[in-house]
């Protein structure tokens, strides 16, 4: 009986190891790039094209660049984590309107959301070497979350500037 059980457990476990979608890890790390990712797209939508050339002093981005180079980041560590080719479309170079970043930013966190839908956390486990550093490749999925987290504090100072209320503010002002 205790070799029954024995079985059935290795069985039980060797199902774990042969996973073939995101595990716990790798849906941890999701669900906090969905939530800040998902304010960096409301932002882009809500700020009016005319603010999207705006920057509160010359040296630095504008409105729109800043939601273009999040759009460019995205695929550049979603395309390292995933072992891929970046596409690298150079929106912060090549897009200047507002349609036409939003949607280019929509395209990125499309790309990012099949990087993890292919990251099992055996994947995300494993060690690549990015800037000089081995990193895993969930943790260059985290530093695109803390990317987009630092261009969406950008955004939210601009957008106070300019009067508006961000979107993770939203539920606040009301």
């Amino acid at each position: 009986m205790n070799i029954l059980k024995l079985c059935f457990a290795a069985s039980l476990a060797g199902g774990l190891f042969a996973q073939t979608g995101p595990g716990p890890l790798v849906l941890s790390e999701k669900g906090l790039y969905d939530f800040i990712v998902n304010n960096v797209v409301r932002a882009a939508e809500k700020m009016p094209e005319e603010n999207y050339s705006y920057k509160p002093t010359p040296e630095v981005r504008s409105f729109g660049q800043i939601a273009a180079h999040a759009a460019d980041a995205n695929y550049m560590f979603c395309s390292m984590a995933s072992g891929e080719k970046n596409p690298a479309p150079g929106i912060e170079k090549n897009k200047t309107s507002k349609a036409d970043i939003v949607q280019g930013l929509k395209d990125a966190v499309d790309y990012c959301n099949k990087a993890y839908d292919g990251l099992t956390d055996a994947k995300a486990a494993e060690m690549i070497k990015v800037f000089g550093h081995e990193l895993t490749r969930l943790s260059v999925m985290s530093l695109n979350t803390a990317h987009a987290d630092e261009h969406y504090g950008n955004m939210v100072t601009y957008m106070r500037m300019k009067g508006l209320v961000p979107p993770s503010s939203e539920h606040n002002s009301k």
